[in-house]
């Protein structure tokens, strides 16, 4: 009798695993986002605060970020946190804001991927970026 309900006990076990393993395999993907369709163009040479600070709305978002300038303002729509949390850091100095989330949590490989695909240019002033293992170059 107990050899029977273990077995039973397994055999439905590993036929729920594998239904769940299946359903998630067949469940549809989202769409990796999109470029941004309307790309600003690279500037030439550095981009100062000044200029960064003229690009402070929701449809027009420049953000400073690690010595870099990006512009956001297509992407803001399409992020996940509510357009409230990003929209007053447009046309600012964002680095702190993205490295933490203002929650003290950085965001992942992917966002750093993404936000690559809106680079304006360098950021006037800013100091030359570390590489790998903490060394200036």
């Amino acid at each position: 009798m107990n050899r029977r309900l273990f077995v039973a006990a397994t055999l439905v076990f590993w036929l729920t695993t594998a239904g769940i393993w299946l359903a998630s395999w067949l469940a549809p993907r989202p769409a990796p986002p999109a470029a941004p369709a309307e790309v600003v163009a690279p500037v030439e040479g550095p981009v100062t605060l000044a200029e960064v600070a003229r690009h402070n709305r929701p449809g027009d978002c420049w953000m400073a970020i690690r010595g870099e300038v990006y512009a956001l303002g297509e992407y803001l729509p399409d992020h996940p946190a509510e357009p409230g949390l990003l929209e007053p850091w447009c046309g600012r100095e964002a680095t702190e804001a993205y490295e933490t989330k203002t929650r003290g949590r950085p965001h992942s490989r992917r966002a750093d991927k993404l936000l690559a695909l809106y680079r304006v240019g360098p950021l006037a002033g800013a100091p030359a970026p570390h590489q790998e293992g903490g060394k200036q170059p």
